[in-house]
């Protein structure tokens, strides 16, 4: 008997036949978690997602994959008030069905608040590895927040956060923090040209300051420390904090410090072993006193 192609034996299950359901279009009588094809021009981007989309090599394969086998796994979306889908997750999968010449794509279509759907959207990208710090921060601060507004004091939220997310209650309010930063200084953030806790330390500072800071830190080309971006804030807090300011904390050059030893055998042949060390730099201050009224020079 012939062999069978093994294109033959081998078939992708559909998102149909995984989870048993079955798929409606849009205008269709449609049920509470239900899977619906939606087209593309009625899903619309979750308000103020913090994670990007980036047409890069992983979204060629991803348009690929959606080119052979279409989108196997739904997205998750929301009805919106005023017509169409909010996406909660799929934003990739909606992105790469565009380029791969779709006209619409399958969601699991739910009623969320506002607070649900943010968690489920934080919780649904936040573990992707190519993750900027300025997405987590901005994501961690949307989730935050969503806790809150559910009846979690901050300090719970920070503990819930930092046991779901595995990293320190510290580090999950240090990006909580880091959110308050402007895109600008988030930008420098991402680019490692601002440290995590001296973004930390300004954070706390007006709009108006930040950019300030963003602006001559741009034009000089500086990386403050800790200490610094301590400084810049206090200065912010107490009032003084202007380009000025800035301009000649961050260009301002420490001089050298000046530290002379003796060698301890020339120090005997002019000292008795009995003389104290304060008896010693006493004598030695005087006699440069004496030198430099002479008009002394090296």
């Amino acid at each position: 008997m012939a062999k069978r192609n093994l294109g033959e034996k081998i078939k992708l299950t559909s998102y149909d036949d995984m989870f048993g359901l079955d798929t409606f279009s849009p205008g269709d009588q449609k049920l509470d978690g239900q899977i619906i094809n939606i087209p593309l021009s009625e899903l619309h981007t979750f308000k103020d997602h913090p994670f990007r989309v980036v047409d890069d090599e992983k979204m060629e394969e991803t348009v690929e994959s959606v080119k052979m086998h279409g989108v196997l796994v739904p997205g998750l979306a929301r009805p919106r008030t005023e017509g169409g889908y909010e996406i909660i997750a799929g934003h990739r999968r909606r992105r790469a069905s565009e380029l791969a010449g779709k006209k619409e794509m399958p969601f699991i279509v739910k009623e969320y608040s506002d607070d649900e759907a943010i968690i489920i959207m934080v919780d649904s990208n936040i573990q992707r590895e190519d993750i900027l710090i300025s997405e987590k921060a901005k994501a961690y601060s949307m989730k935050y927040e969503a806790m809150k507004h559910q009846g979690a004091g901050g300090g719970i939220s920070l503990d819930a956060m930092s046991e779901q997310t595995g990293e320190s209650k510290k580090t999950v309010q240090r990006y909580v923090y880091l959110a308050r930063l402007t895109d600008e200084l988030l930008g420098l953030v991402d680019a490692k040209k601002l440290g995590i806790k001296q973004g930390v330390e300004i954070s706390v500072l007006a709009v108006e300051h930040q950019q300030v800071i963003y602006e001559v830190l741009s034009e000089l080309g500086v990386v403050i420390d800790v200490e610094q971006a301590t400084r810049i804030k206090e200065a912010g807090k107490k009032g003084y904090l202007n380009e000025a300011y800035l301009r000649d904390m961050l260009t301002y050059v420490k001089p050298p410090v000046r530290k002379v030893v003796f060698n301890q055998k020339k120090l005997d042949s002019y000292f008795d072993p009995t003389t104290s060390n304060s008896d010693i730099e006493d004598l030695i201050v005087k006699l440069l006193d004496e030198w430099k009224e002479k008009g002394g020079q090296l």
